[in-house]
């Protein structure tokens, strides 16, 4: 395994009965990478991220996580991983003070800290039962994070979550990125997979069918960009032919709607600044990392 890789898996397969959930599944990550692993649901991503923790036992296939078979090796490596689970739990009497206490280790920072980072102060007293969903989600986060794991492994980080909690979210995992920390990331929000991932891995009916950068994946699969607008003096449709990018120009109700690269919006600007005048109708529309999934995972999301 080279040394800049943390997470091998290779071949990965996981049956329940005659059904297979996880169909030769392969990827690593990268010391420092956040890889992010999207699909619709039943695509096998829970599972996957489950087995390479060592929570399940794969059928096939070899996983290696900081050097280390999740199975053999899973009393080391639970000190050395931290883990969000989509479906998690913590007894309904344990207090959220008490909870953070219980996770903490000597790399920790105090309690007061984790408890005002993640905006539970106010909640320190109170039970897990009482919380609302999305205080228990950060408080699950909290957990995952609490000692500075080399691998942290989130299953829908934010899903619960309000704006505000999102954004502390999304801060924290590009500070742990800065500091070494590498984070696989279960998620079905694409704006987080565009915001936050380095890589994502995109999941059907079992196996991975792409793995590449987001905007790799969004100029692949994503279609083109749109640029709409009334058409001024001075130019027509001969001189919006010629535009670099360009793959197909029409009419619609009055306006014209031209459609390329993503590089063709920045030629269109260029030519309505030359001429002088800039339609104030103008609508730019670029493709998404979501256009992209649709297209690859089709009536399964």
């Amino acid at each position: 395994m080279p040394e800049d890789v943390v997470v091998a898996v290779d071949g990965l397969t996981k049956r329940y009965g005659s059904a297979t959930v996880v169909d030769g599944v392969s990827f690593d990550v990268r010391h420092g990478e956040v890889l992010g692993i999207l699909g619709a649901n039943g695509a096998g991503k829970t599972t996957s991220v489950e087995c390479v923790q060592g929570l399940r036992l794969p059928d096939s296939g070899t996983i290696r996580v900081c050097g280390l078979d999740p199975i053999r090796g899973r009393n080391e490596l639970t000190s050395r991983i931290g883990s969000q689970l989509q479906h998690a739990a913590l007894p309904d009497r344990l207090r959220v003070e008490e909870a953070i206490a219980l996770f903490t280790g000597p790399g920790s920072e105090p309690v007061d800290s984790i408890l005002e980072t993640w905006g539970l102060a106010h909640q320190r007293r109170t039970f897990f039962g009482a919380l609302s969903g999305g205080q228990q989600q950060r408080l699950f986060v909290a957990l995952a994070l609490i000692n500075r794991p080399e691998v942290v492994f989130l299953d829908e980080l934010t899903q619960g979550l309000d704006p505000n909690a999102r954004r502390v979210v999304w801060e924290l995992i590009d500070r742990l990125r800065a500091e070494g920390t590498t984070i696989v990331l279960v998620t079905h929000f694409l704006d987080e997979a565009e915001a936050l991932c380095d890589r994502v891995a995109v999941m059907r009916s079992g196996r991975i069918t792409a793995l590449d950068t987001p905007d790799a994946l969004v100029a692949a699969h994503g279609g083109t960009a749109v640029v709409r607008f009334t058409r001024p003096d001075g130019v027509d449709d001969a001189r919006l032919r010629r535009l670099p990018g360009l793959s197909d120009l029409m009419h619609s109700g009055g306006q014209v709607e031209l459609h390329g690269d993503r590089p063709l919006i920045a030629h269109v600007g260029a030519l309505l600044v030359e001429v002088g005048d800039i339609p104030d109708d103008l609508e730019v529309r670029q493709p998404t990392l979501s256009d992209a999934l649709l297209t690859m995972i089709g009536e399964d999301e």
